[in-house]
C-alpha cells in the first residue's frame, strides 16, 4: 500500500486553494457537532450545497475515497453495509448532523451505493446473533444439527460458505460457563455434529482451535508472540493508551478479559469489520507461527491487528487474545476433544459419507451402564488412534470418511518418524506396596536412570529421527546417536522404533551424570565436534522392527527382540541394567534397589513380564475410607451406579470380575503394569510437581525475599490452577536471590516488573489472604511433604474427597526445579486427591501396629 503521506502531497499540489488542507479528524468532528457553526464564519442553519464545497475539502474526499479504494482492494469479499451500520459520505457529514430544522427543503443526495466511502461501523451491534442462540449445551441424544444448518449455510453463504468464528466463540462461551464435565462433553459434541453437517471442511481447524495447538509437537510451529505484540494490538484497534490498557489489565489479571474489555469501550471503527471465520483464524495463526527472519515482527503485528480488528464483539476479542496467548482456558484438554470427536462421529456424518450411524432414540433407551459401554468402546477406538499417531490432520479426515470402526486402528496405526505417546507407569509408595501389587506374577525391577527419555525412529534407509517424551524433535540435539544408529543394528534389522533413557557419561570412568548435567547440552544445532556433554542411551523397550508394530507383544518378548537384534555398544549403547524377580524376592529386590539409588539413579521401574490373564490384578482396597474412591470417581464419569450408605459416603459397587494386567505396550496409559519406585518414595514420603502462582514479601532477613511461596496443582478439567499450601522451607539463600529476579514485581532494582502480576489472574483459584504478587504459570517444582490434609482455606480437589473441603499440606519442602516438566504436566488435583485417599486408607493399619 503506498505511503498516505506521499498521497497527500498529490492531491495539496491539485488543489487551486492556498488555504492549508484539513485531515479526515476534521470531516468526523463535523459530524458530532450538531449545529455548532461551520469553519469560516458559515451559520448553521445556513444550507451547504455541495457544488459550493471549497477545492480542499473535495481533495480530502478523495483522499479518504481512495483510501477506502485501497481497503476495498485488499478485502475483496467485504460485504455490503449491513442494516444498522453508520455510513456517512464527507459530503454527507454536516447536513447529517445537523437538526431536522437546518435541512434544505430539497431532497438530500441519495447516498450511491457504488459510491464507497470510510465508514463508521458500530462495534457493538456487530456480534453473530445466529451462532450465538445455539444450544449446544444440551444433551446429544435431544440435540439435532439439522434444527441449524440450513440457517447456519444461509449466513455464512457470503463467507463461501465457511463456518464463522462466531460459532466457535459461542462453544468456547458455553463451555467456559460451566464447571461441569458432562456439559463441557455434550457441548463439544454437538459443536462438533453441527460442523460434521454443515461445515465438515472446517472441522480440523475448529479442533486445533479448541486444543489451544496449531500443530502436533513434533512439528515446531510456535506463535512466538510477546505479549507487546498483543498489547500493542489492542491499543492500536481499540484506542486505548498505556494506562488505560494497564489499569484494565490491573483490574482483571487475563489477557482475554483485557481484550474483551477494551472492545466493550471502542464505540466505532472506520472500518465495518470483515467477519472472522473458523478457517481464517487457524490460517492467520499458521501465518504468523511460519513468519521468519528480517522483518517478521511487522508482519506478525499487522496480523495480530487484523485479528482483533475483525473480531465482533466482546466474546470473540476475548477467545482469539486467549488463543493468541496460548492459554485459552476453557478446560478442553486433549482427552476431552477425543471423546467428543469419537461420540460425534456415532451421532452425525457429512454429506456424502456412508458410515453407520448409532440412532439417538434408541441410545435414548438405554440405561445408564449400557450408553455408557456404547460410548467406551467408541472413545477407546479413537484414543486408541490418536495415541498411536498423535496428530488431528491423520485423525478428523479419517473420521469424516469413515467415523468410528476398527479400520480407523488402521488408518491411523504406528508409522515411522511420527512418534506415538509413551506409556506411563504409576507411582508406588513403596516397595512393601509394589510387591503386594503384583503378587503371583513375574516382573522386572530396572534401574531408573536420571536422564531424559528418548523415542528412536530408524527407517531401512538409515534415516533417523529422536523424540522427547513430550513428543518434541530432538534430532539436532543428539547427532552423536544418530551417528551411532547404524553400529548398533544386528543382522536382519531393517526399521525399528525403540525407547531408551538417554544419560550424560563420562566416557573415560563410565560414571554416570546427574540430569542437570544434559541440561548443559545445547538443544540446536549440535555439532558432533563441539559436544562437550557425552552421553549414552540405555535401550529399555522396542515397539517396532522390520516394519511390524509390537504393541501387542509381551514385555518379556519386546525385550528379547531388542537384546537379540541390536548390538551393545560400551558406554555408548547399551541396556537398562535389570532384575528379574517374583514378590517372593523382596531381599533380592531390596538388594537392586539400593543398587540403583548407589549408582546416581533415581530408583526403578518394575515392569510385567507376562500376559497372565489367569492371575487377577489385586488392587488397593480404598472402598472403606471416607469419600470416593479413584475407581468410584472413574465409574461415576462413565455413567455407572455407585451406592451410598446412610451417611452421604459414597463406596464402590464391588465388581465381580477384576480386568488382568497385561504385559503389552499401551501408548499414552499409565498403568499399574509399569510401576514407579523412586529413593524419595522409598524414604517413606511422596512428593508432588507442584506450580508456584503467588508470594509474599519476607521478614527480617528474608524481607528482600519472596517467602513464603504459594503452590498450585492442575485441575485437568477446568484448566485452572488450584492453590493448595503456603512453602517456606528449603529454600537456600541463592536459590531465593534468583527467584527474586525471575519474579520481579519492580522494586528488584530493574524498575521493570517481570513474570508477576498485580492482581490474581482469573484461572487461579484461590481464596485465602491476599499475597503481595502474583506469579506468571512458568515452572514446575518438586515438593515433600508430611501428611496432606483437609481444609477449609484451599479449595484444591473440593469434590473429590469432601464436598466442602478441599486439600492442604503438612509441612511442604522445596526439593528441586523440574526443569523436564511443563506446567501442563504438574501434578493433577485428581492425583493429589488419590495420594490423599491411600494415606487414609493406611492410617487403620499403622494404628493396629502400634496397637500391638
Amino acid at each position: 500500500m503506498s505511503n498516505p503521506a506521499k498521497k497527500r502531497k498529490l492531491n495539496d499540489s491539485r488543489s487551486s486553494s492556498a488555504v492549508p488542507a484539513r485531515g479526515l479528524e476534521y470531516f468526523f468532528s463535523k459530524q458530532r457537532r450538531n449545529g455548532a457553526s461551520e469553519s469560516g464564519g458559515r451559520d448553521s442553519a445556513t444550507p451547504v450545497a455541495a457544488d459550493d464545497r471549497p477545492a480542499h475539502e473535495l481533495a480530502d474526499e478523495e483522499l479518504a475515497r481512495k483510501l477506502q479504494a485501497e481497503w476495498d482492494q485488499e478485502f475483496q469479499n467485504e460485504r455490503p453495509v449491513e442494516p444498522g451500520t453508520v455510513a456517512l459520505s464527507s459530503r454527507q457529514s454536516s447536513s447529517a448532523s445537523s437538526p431536522e430544522k437546518d435541512l434544505p427543503e430539497s431532497k438530500p443526495e441519495p447516498l450511491q451505493p457504488e459510491r464507497k466511502t470510510l465508514s463508521l461501523s458500530s462495534v457493538a451491534n456487530a456480534e453473530d446473533t445466529v451462532s450465538s442462540s445455539i444450544p449446544f449445551d444440551q444433551s446429544p441424544l435431544t440435540f439435532d444439527p439439522s434444527d441449524y444448518t440450513a440457517k447456519l449455510r444461509e449466513h455464512w453463504a457470503t463467507e463461501d460458505g465457511n463456518a464463522s468464528y462466531a460459532l466457535l466463540t459461542r462453544c468456547f462461551v458455553l463451555v467456559n460457563g460451566t464447571q461441569s464435565r458432562i456439559k463441557i462433553v455434550d457441548t463439544l459434541v454437538n459443536f462438533i455434529r453441527v460442523l460434521i453437517e454443515a461445515d465438515p471442511s472446517s472441522l480440523l481447524p475448529a479442533v486445533w482451535l479448541t486444543t489451544n495447538a496449531i500443530s502436533p509437537p513434533y512439528i515446531s510451529l510456535e506463535l512466538g508472540l510477546g505479549g507487546s505484540a498483543i498489547s500493542k494490538a489492542l491499543k492500536n484497534v481499540c484506542g486505548l493508551d498505556s494506562q488505560s490498557l494497564k489499569r484494565i489489565y490491573d483490574k482483571y489479571g487475563d489477557a482475554g478479559d483485557v481484550a474483551f474489555e477494551a472492545k466493550k469501550k471502542q464505540s466505532f471503527t472506520l472500518r465495518k469489520p470483515k467477519p472472522l471465520t473458523i478457517k481464517s483464524v487457524y490460517q492467520s495463526l499458521v501465518k504468523i507461527a511460519n513468519s521468519q527472519g528480517q522483518g517478521s515482527g511487522e508482519v506478525k503485528q499487522r496480523l495480530v491487528d487484523r485479528l482483533l480488528q475483525d473480531a465482533r464483539g466482546g466474546e470473540e476479542s476475548r477467545y482469539i487474545v486467549r488463543t493468541l496467548c496460548q492459554h485459552l482456558r476453557i478446560g478442553a484438554v486433549k482427552t476431552t476433544m477425543l471423546i467428543a470427536l469419537s461420540r460425534a462421529f456415532l451421532l452425525s456424518r457429512p454429506a456424502g459419507s456412508d458410515f453407520s450411524l448409532r440412532s439417538r432414540a434408541d441410545l435414548a433407551k438405554l440405561k445408564k451402564e449400557e450408553l455408557a459401554e456404547v460410548w467406551a468402546k467408541s472413545e477407546e477406538i479413537v484414543k486408541a488412534c490418536f495415541a498411536r499417531r498423535p496428530n488431528y490432520n491423520d485423525l478428523v479426515p479419517a473420521l469424516l470418511e469413515i467415523g468410528v470402526c476398527e479400520e480407523l486402528l488402521i488408518r491411523c496405526g504406528l508409522t515411522l518418524h511420527i512418534p506415538l505417546r509413551p506409556m506411563l507407569g504409576s507411582i508406588t509408595r513403596d516397595l512393601s506396596e509394589m510387591l503386594i501389587k503384583l503378587q503371583g506374577r513375574d516382573f522386572a525391577c530396572e534401574f531408573k536412570y536420571d536422564g531424559q527419555r528418548a523415542q528412536i525412529h530408524c527407517d531401512d534407509k538409515g534415516n533417523v529421527s529422536i523424540f522427547s517424551r513430550h513428543l518434541e524433535l530432538m534430532t539436532d540435539k543428539y547427532p552423536d546417536l544418530v551417528a551411532l544408529m547404524p553400529k548398533i543394528r544386528g543382522e536382519g534389522v531393517g526399521s525399528f522404533i525403540m525407547e531408551g533413557e538417554v544419560v550424560a557419561i563420562d566416557t573415560q570412568t563410565g560414571e554416570l551424570k546427574n540430569f542437570q548435567t544434559l541440561t548443559n547440552r545445547a538443544r540446536k544445532d549440535v555439532a558432533i565436534g563441539s559436544i562437550q556433554v557425552d552421553v549414552c542411551l540405555f535401550a529399555f523397550d522396542l515397539m517396532f522392527l522390520n516394519g511390524q508394530p509390537l504393541l501387542d507383544r509381551s514385555f518379556r518378548e519386546r525385550r528379547e527382540l531388542l537384546r537379540s537384534m541390536f548390538i551393545e555398544v560400551p558406554r555408548k549403547f547399551t541396556w537398562v541394567k535389570s532384575l528379574d524377580a517374583t514378590s517372593q524376592d523382596s531381599d533380592a529386590v531390596l538388594d537392586f534397589f539400593k543398587q540403583a539409588t548407589d549408582t546416581k539413579c533415581e530408583g526403578i521401574m518394575v515392569k510385567i513380564l507376562d500376559n497372565l490373564t489367569d492371575v487377577p490384578y489385586k488392587e488397593d482396597d480404598t472402598s472403606e475410607s471416607t469419600g470416593p474412591t479413584e475407581e468410584t470417581e472413574a465409574r461415576k464419569s462413565k455413567g455407572t451406579k455407585v451406592k451410598q450408605d446412610a451417611g452421604g459416603d459414597v463406596t464402590a459397587r464391588k465388581k465381580s470380575r477384576r480386568k488382568p494386567l497385561l504385559a503389552t505396550y499401551e501408548p499414552d496409559k499409565r498403568l499399574d503394569s509399569w510401576l514407579k519406585v523412586k529413593k524419595d518414595y522409598h524414604s517413606s514420603f511422596d512428593t508432588l510437581d507442584m506450580i508456584p502462582v503467588a508470594g509474599w514479601h519476607g521478614q527480617g532477613r528474608k524481607a528482600r525475599w519472596w517467602s513464603p511461596i504459594l503452590l498450585a496443582v492442575r485441575n485437568e478439567d477446568s484448566g485452572a490452577l488450584e492453590v493448595v499450601c503456603k512453602c517456606m522451607s528449603g529454600f537456600t539463600d541463592a536459590f531465593y536471590k534468583a527467584n527474586k529476579e525471575f519474579y520481579d514485581d519492580g522494586t528488584g532494582g530493574s524498575g521493570e516488573s517481570k513474570n508477576t502480576h498485580s492482581s490474581k489472574p482469573a484461572f487461579i483459584e484461590y481464596s485465602g489472604p491476599e499475597p503481595d504478587v502474583w506469579f506468571e504459570p512458568l515452572e514446575v517444582w518438586e515438593v515433600a511433604f508430611a501428611d496432606i490434609t483437609l481444609s477449609p482455606t484451599y479449595t484444591a480437589a473440593i469434590g473429590l474427597v469432601s464436598e466442602d473441603r478441599g486439600l492442604s499440606l503438612r509441612f511442604p519442602r522445596f526439593l528441586k526445579k523440574r526443569e523436564d516438566k511443563g506446567i501442563d504436566e504438574a501434578s493433577t488435583s485428581e492425583f493429589l486427591a488419590g495420594l490423599w485417599r491411600k494415606q487414609e486408607a493406611k492410617a487403620p493399619v499403622a494404628k493396629a501396629g502400634n496397637g500391638g
